[in-house]
């Protein structure tokens, strides 16, 4: 099975998964746009037991584009993880202070964001489509952990996962005002006027909201990997029909 590992110790191991010509689906992973969910659980089976993990240690959301975030506990362990309807509802954005939970979140040209805290241990994931990155659902959620969980921003490493690239992101200009009020975005657009288009660069106006959160610039990566050109990316604006890419992490338990 094809996964990119972006960070893997004693205490965090985070990455995505690929697409896979070899695999059902292409290796899909969201029961929301399968074909078959026999499939899709298949190749989750795959997915744990290269983490060496339980699929039932798997807790995903239903995704809606929205800004909302849930605190992930012991008693959602497993939820979404075989059965789509169990999944968390309406909610884009997960975190969670427990070890051995690995939580998910899936793409197909959305941003996908991961963080972990090295001091904590909290970590979480966040899909962060370009409904969700002007509503600010980054920024949110990083606010929220400031707050409400005493997280300190620089204690964080974040991961910009694979998403579709500024030249493939073109949009009209209703979806370029909206980025354009959010008054940091400028240097992340252009025009295209053969096309009458504007780019957009999502996973760096991402970026800025996580650096607006106080996390330091040096500790944010981004995979360039464009969903759409790339062979391992599922790409909805190539292929409405397409699968998922899972982005996941799980902190450890304690030795």
């Amino acid at each position: 099975m094809k996964t990119k590992i972006y960070i893997d110790n004693k205490r965090f191991i985070a990455g995505t998964t690929l697409k896979d010509e070899r695999l059902p689906e292409h290796n899909n992973m969201a029961f929301h746009a399968s074909l078959n969910p026999e499939s899709v659980l298949e190749n989750r089976k795959r997915l744990a037991a290269s983490l060496q993990c339980k699929l039932q240690d798997f807790v995903s959301a239903s995704q809606t584009h929205s800004t909302n975030f849930h605190k992930v506990t012991l008693s959602d362990k497993g939820r979404g993880a075989e059965v789509g309807a169990t999944a968390i509802p309406n909610t884009d954005a997960l975190y969670t202070t427990e070890p051995n939970i690995l939580l998910c979140s899936f793409t197909a040209d959305c941003v996908p964001v991961i963080f972990w805290n090295e001091v904590n241990g909290l970590i979480g994931v966040i899909h962060s489509g370009w409904k969700g990155t002007v509503q600010e659902i980054t920024l949110n959620v990083f606010e929220h952990l400031k707050t409400a969980e005493g997280c300190k921003a620089e204690d964080f490493h974040v991961q910009i996962g694979m998403a579709l690239s500024q030249e493939k992101f073109e949009v009209d200009e209703d979806v370029y005002v909206k980025f354009k009020a959010l008054e940091y975005a400028d240097e992340f657009m252009y025009f295209n006027e053969p096309t009458n288009k504007y780019h957009i660069d999502n996973q760096n106006t991402v970026k800025k909201q996580l650096e607006l959160a106080g996390v330091p610039e040096d500790r944010i990566t981004i995979d360039r990997t464009c969903t759409y050109i790339s062979p391992d990316g599922f790409s909805y604006r190539q292929d409405k029909k397409t699968g998922r890419h899972m982005s996941f992490i799980m902190r450890h338990a304690d030795e």
